[in-house]
């Protein structure tokens, strides 16, 4: 039940947006238990952003799991999500924030897990 929304400022093509899609499905294995069959991803490009008061190419990754994960495997996935940012759409380490939350409760087909 992971999700991993990426806002960027970067034009993504269909093609890129395949290989984001298919890079944050091996990603999510960073977290023991979440898969890419679970994985909700949203990706987000062209938003006008700002940071340190300018527009370099830049990106907000948001990601949400139910349950909890360890600070090593954040760490991981950090440093995962942050080299496929920066191949793919090339942007800066220090121009990527990435967030987690973890989720007590979760629903899905019309239910909680």
């Amino acid at each position: 039940m992971p999700y991993i929304s990426t806002t960027t400022n970067v034009s993504v093509s269909p093609e890129k947006e395949k290989i984001l899609k298919e890079k944050l499905g091996r990603a999510i294995e960073c977290i023991p238990g979440k898969t890419e069959r679970w994985l909700m991803v949203s990706i987000k490009p062209d938003v006008n952003m700002y940071f340190h008061g300018d527009s370099e190419n830049m990106a907000f990754v948001d990601v949400s799991i139910l349950g909890k994960a360890s600070p090593a495997d954040y760490n991981k996935m950090t440093a995962v999500i942050t080299d496929i940012l920066s191949q793919e759409l090339g942007i800066s380490p220090d121009y990527i924030y990435i967030k987690y939350e973890e989720c007590s409760y979760w629903g899905w087909n019309g239910s909680n897990f």
